[in-house]
């Protein structure tokens, strides 16, 4: 099967940036109490739940990967860049991480007990999110969780020349109460949605979207 052209355009431009990205970002949720606070509530919540396998798709250079194996997760990391993906390697020689694509995760189905998607699915086309939702829940035990973190708005960020680098890429901005519903037509419950409004002191460009979800037990979508 012929790969998207987003997913090439997307894997070029994080292919070209990885190094500059990886430290750039190395450590943005230092001054993000709300983001520590989110993904902390996502891991007791794994754990309660067995503490079982967790992705976090669109790991980049891993420092979600990390944080949330030091909250005491079984986490791996999936990326599309094999660039990021060694990079991960290098800076958590401990974890897992393999390249791939959310849009086809080579996971069997029912096997998470978690998966995180971190600032990933603003790079995937409005029309194409039912389709990786669909994965989601597909590799979601009965139960897991799933935890999304995108930019509110509605019209995309077109990065152009990151670092100086000849690449260009667009970051899709998100509405929740869309992606909410989204998240339900693929059989996923939305349980908690939390809003940050834009804070321009820690390099924010827009307000900052997080939605918890969680595949039903009985899989059932009443």
């Amino acid at each position: 099967m012929t790969e998207p052209d987003f997913l090439r355009t997307a894997q070029t431009f994080y292919d070209t940036v990885a190094t500059d990205y990886a430290d750039h970002f190395r450590d943005v949720l230092a001054d993000r109490p709300l983001e520590r606070a989110l993904l902390a509530a996502f891991a007791e919540l794994v754990r309660a739940a067995g503490g079982g396998p967790v992705a976090d798709v669109g790991c980049g250079p891993g420092l979600v990967t990390g944080h949330l194996h030091g909250l005491g997760l079984n986490v791996f990391g999936i990326d599309l860049s094999p660039r990021m993906v060694a990079l991960a390697r290098q800076a958590h020689p401990e974890l897992r991480f393999e390249q791939g694509s959310m849009t086809a995760l080579d996971l069997p189905d029912g096997t998470l007990d978690g998966l995180v998607a971190w600032y990933s699915i603003i790079h995937v086309p409005l029309d194409r999110l039912p389709e990786v939702f669909a994965e989601f829940h597909r590799v979601l035990a009965p139960g897991g969780r799933l935890l999304l973190g995108f930019q509110i708005g509605d019209e995309p960020l077109h990065l152009e020349r990151p670092f100086g680098h000849p690449v260009a890429l667009d970051f899709h901005r998100r509405q929740p109460d869309h992606i909410a519903e989204l998240l339900h037509q693929s059989g996923l419950t939305v349980f908690a949605r939390q809003r940050r409004e834009l804070d321009e002191t820690i390099g924010d460009t827009a307000p900052q979207g997080f939605l918890l979800a969680r595949k039903p037990v009985a899989d059932d979508r009443r």
